[in-house]
Formats: structure tokens, sequence, C-alpha cells
């Protein structure tokens, strides 16, 4: 297991939504905890399944504590771009985009974001998959997707 990269007392953002896991009292699982973006701070650092490094983050904005994977988090003062959609979130595609010369996903197309790249050339885009290309992801920038639900 490798050494813990942040302390007790650094404060950390989190980069993925947080949900609860079931391990939250009072809450269902899965009801939402804590937003990505959000900044925190290192409470307690610990260890899950005796390879995995927690770090019990305090978000003092909304009075909670909240256990997160070191991939999760990243340091409150490097650079972050916020993103409108999220790992396995269902999206729309607003206009109809050729792929290839033999395939085109078709506009109001329903696709999952498998991965945010908040550093893409132009703003953030995603990999999707859409059921229409099965086996095939494509980078879409976010300007192209929109919302299944209302904003």
């Amino acid at each position: 297991m490798s050494r813990p990269k942040w302390q007790i007392e650094d404060s950390v953002r989190l980069i993925r939504n947080v949900r609860n896991d079931g391990t939250y009292p009072g809450l269902d699982p899965g009801a939402p905890l804590v937003r990505r973006g959000s900044i925190g701070y290192v409470v307690d650092v610990g260890t899950f399944l005796q390879d995995q490094i927690i770090y019990s983050v305090s978000f003092l904005d909304i009075n909670m504590i909240v256990g997160c994977r070191e991939e999760e988090l990243i340091g409150a003062e490097e650079p972050w771009t916020p993103s409108r959609f999220e790992f396995r979130e269902k999206v729309r595609i607003v206009v109809e985009l050729p792929v290839g010369s033999d395939a085109v996903i078709a506009e109001g197309a329903i696709g999952e974001v498998i991965k945010v790249i908040r550093d893409a050339p132009g703003g953030v885009a995603y990999h999707i998959h859409f059921d229409s290309l099965p086996g095939r992801l494509l980078q879409i920038p976010e300007r192209l997707l929109e919302s299944l639900t209302p904003e």
C-alpha cells in the first residue's frame, strides 16, 4: 500500500459526486452525499481492506464528514474545471453526428457518460457510449450534450 497523499488538516476538492454506499447513517443507499467540486478538510486517514486509503473529509458548508478514496480527491488549490455531467449519467446528443463513413449518431440519441475529460482542447468533453454503436466510445464536447432531466 502506498503512503497517503494527504494529511490531517489538508484541504481537498472532491472530483466525483459521492453517494451513500450504505455506510452513512440515516440516508438510503444511493442517496447523494456531497457534490463534485466541494472543498473539505481531511480529519482522519485510514484504510479499507488493508490496501485502500480512505480519507475522512469534513465538508463544513454542509456539516458532513464523508469517507473518500484517494482517486476521488485533488488538492483544493489544484486547477478545477467544473462539468455538467458525471460518470454513468445518461445524456442526449443535440445534433446528428457522423461517425466515420458508415455510421451516424442520430440527433436525440441517448448515451452514457463513461469518462469526464476536463482538460480536452476546447473545453470539457466526455467519453460517451451510445447503444446505437455497441462497443465504441466517442469523445463528445459538452456543448453537444443535454441532460435527460431538467437542471
